[in-house]
């Protein structure tokens, strides 16, 4: 039987941890209601610009009637030997399966594209120190078409998930849009966490580049939470009192959505091939952009799951331990009052 003293320090040390979880629990709670808002407050350009570049394809023309080749870069498509993946990791742990989850989708990725050139943008230290023990980090950002296929990392984004700024999205989708129109990489692919709300998430593999069709998104691999997270997410949720109301805005997508298919003949400033030159490549960024939103919103949501499950465990172990103690010190007791009657009988 273990000491009665041993046993209180040990349920010392799990009230401590308890409390730690509960506090980690509410600030991921909070993070994540100013993630939730800085998604929707993204959403509204993001939807516009989406429906005017809709309405600008069937007034522009973007292929040669010749040809029948497009004239802008980010459309052409071909044959996929150089391949740019981004991954969208965390910086911080204790976020359940979160992390892993993202980096065996980006594993499985590389093994479907195996005997082709890879070339790896990893955001997040988590990935990064993943990646890094797998991968050589490359010099140059440059593809060598003549060497035999490999997997290099060409960038890593580190501490830049605290507080996610369009400038640095813009920043990566300027390189990328660079380095595709310069035909270094033919396609470039995303792998991050898509939410929607606390009990909506789906880890996706995305296709960025080439721009196939116009708002939709070219999904590879998608994978939706199990019944049993979505039911720990509502549980944890409903303790921290976030709301679990989805993020899409089905109004505004309609309004968008009549305005990119309208059969009214708007009046551009500009000639209407030119205004879809320049807001493609802002369509490339607002999709960078977009994911970093997501992924930090649903990282906060599996910290914050995570977290109100190792409460929970904690209570229970409190618990367990102090039946444990209760039976320790019963048990001492009564050994003590037989040695007293004992004692007793023997005089």
């Amino acid at each position: 039987m273990p000491n009665v003293l041993d046993i209180r320090r040990r349920i010392r040390s799990v009230v401590n941890t308890r409390q730690i979880t509960k506090a980690m629990k509410m600030v991921s709670a909070a993070k994540l209601r100013r993630s939730q808002e800085r998604a929707l407050a993204a959403r509204p350009y993001a939807q516009m610009l989406t429906a005017v570049l809709k309405s600008l394809v069937s007034r522009a023309e973007i292929y040669d009637p010749e040809s029948g080749e497009p004239r802008h870069p980010l459309l052409a498509q071909r044959g996929e030997n150089n391949i740019l993946l981004i991954v969208v990791t965390g910086d911080k742990g204790l976020a359940g399966a979160f992390n892993t989850n993202i980096l065996k989708a980006a594993t499985r990725f590389l093994e479907s594209k195996a005997g082709k050139n890879v070339e790896i943008e990893a955001i997040g230290r988590k990935g990064r120190d993943f990646l890094r023990r797998r991968f050589a980090v490359a010099e140059s950002r440059k593809a060598d078409s003549q060497q035999p296929p490999h997997i290099v990392i060409v960038g890593e984004r580190i501490g830049v998930l605290n507080k996610v700024e369009y400038a640095m999205a813009a920043e990566v989708g300027e390189l990328v849009i660079k380095r595709y129109s310069d035909g270094e990489i033919d396609s470039v692919y995303l792998v991050y966490n898509e939410f929607k709300s606390v009990i909506a998430q789906r880890l996706v593999v995305e296709q960025v580049l080439p721009i196939k069709q116009i708002g939709t998104a070219e999904v590879l691999q998608a994978e939706q939470l199990s019944e049993k997270e979505r039911k720990q997410a509502v549980k944890a949720a409903e303790s921290a009192g976030v709301g679990m109301r989805r993020t899409d805005r089905a109004d505004s997508d309609m309004e968008s959505a009549k305005f990119g298919s309208a059969t009214v003949d708007y009046i551009y400033e500009q000639p209407p091939e030119e205004l879809f030159n320049g807001l493609l490549p802002k369509y490339v960024d607002i999709q960078v952009f977009r994911a970093l939103l997501e992924s930090v919103a649903a990282e906060h949501a599996a910290r914050m799951t995570a977290m109100e499950a190792a409460t929970n465990n904690a209570t229970d172990m409190i618990d367990s331990l102090t039946l444990v103690m209760n039976r320790a010190r019963q048990a001492k007791i009564t050994k003590e009052i037989i040695e007293i009657v004992s004692g007793a009988a023997a005089l």
